[in-house]
C-alpha cells in the first residue's frame, strides 16, 4: 500500500517513513505544502499523512485546494494542533481523519489501513476472494486455511488486486503501487509478480486482460 507522508521535521518525517515500512506500507515523503498538493493530484496514493504546520503552503490550505480540486485520497492530519477547534478546521477542510503527535505508530498504522478499508467500501480488514484471505495489519495470507508465505512485493499486488474487485489494474497502477520514488523498477517486474502468484495460489487466480492489465479471478471483466 503506498502512503504520502507530508512532513517537515526531518527526525520525525524519518521516524514515521521507517516505521510504516515495518509495517508493510511503501511510503513516498515531502517536506513542503506545495510538493504535497502536487503529489496528492497524481492519484497515486491509497492515502496520506498531512502536517499542517508546513513550508510554502499550510497543510489545511493544501487540503482544501485538494478537495475542491476533486482529489478524494484519504487524508489522516498529524498535527500539534490538537485542540478541538483545530480538529473541527481539519475535519471541515476535508480531512478523513486527525492525530496529534506524538504519535503511536501502530496507532498510526492502524488508522491508515481503516481509512484504505472504508474507502473502498469494506466493513473489515479481512479481504477474500476465491478462498484466499489476505490479513493487511498481519501481513499474512491463507488458502483454505492453509498459510501461504508470499515475499513482500507478491503480497502487495494481490492486496491491491483484492481491494480493487471488478476492476482491472494496469502494470503502471500496480508499479505505482507497489514501488516508492527512487527504487528501480525492472520492465517485467509485475509480470514476474504475477507468475509467483500465480504458482503459490493457482493459475487461474488472477486473470490477464490483454492489453491493459490484471484482475482477480470471478471478477466481471
Amino acid at each position: 500500500m503506498r502512503i504520502l507522508l507530508v512532513e517537515d521535521d526531518v527526525l520525525l518525517g524519518d521516524g514515521l517513513r521507517a516505521g510504516l515500512r515495518q509495517q508493510g506500507f511503501t511510503v513516498d515523503w515531502v517536506r513542503t505544502g506545495d510538493a504535497a498538493e502536487r503529489e496528492l493530484r497524481s492519484g497515486a496514493y491509497a492515502a496520506a499523512v498531512l502536517d499542517l504546520g508546513l513550508p510554502n503552503l499550510d497543510g489545511l490550505q493544501v487540503l482544501e485546494s485538494v478537495r475542491r480540486a476533486g482529489v478524494a485520497v484519504p487524508v489522516l492530519v498529524l498535527t500539534a494542533r490538537d485542540a478541538v477547534p483545530d480538529r473541527i478546521r481539519g475535519l471541515d477542510a476535508g480531512a478523513d481523519d486527525y492525530i496529534a503527535k506524538p504519535v503511536d505508530l501502530g496507532e498510526l498504522g492502524a488508522r491508515l489501513r481503516a481509512l484504505v478499508r472504508r474507502a473502498h467500501g469494506q466493513a473489515h480488514d479481512l479481504l477474500r476472494a476465491s478462498g484466499v484471505q489476505l490479513d493487511p495489519a498481519a501481513r499474512s495470507v491463507t488458502q483454505h486455511g492453509v498459510p501461504v508465505p508470499l515475499a513482500s512485493r507478491e503480497f502487495d499486488l494481490l492486496e491491491a488486486l483484492m481491494r480493487n474487485p471488478g476492476r482491472v489494474l494496469t502494470r503502471e497502477q500496480l508499479e505505482q503501487h507497489l514501488y516508492a520514488w527512487g527504487r528501480e523498477v525492472e520492465s517485467n517486474a509485475v509480470e514476474v509478480h504475477v507468475h509467483h502468484l500465480r504458482r503459490k495460489l493457482g493459475a487461474g487466480m488472477i486473470h490477464t486482460v490483454r492489453g491493459v492489465g490484471y484482475m482477480l479471478a470471478g471478477s466481471p471483466a
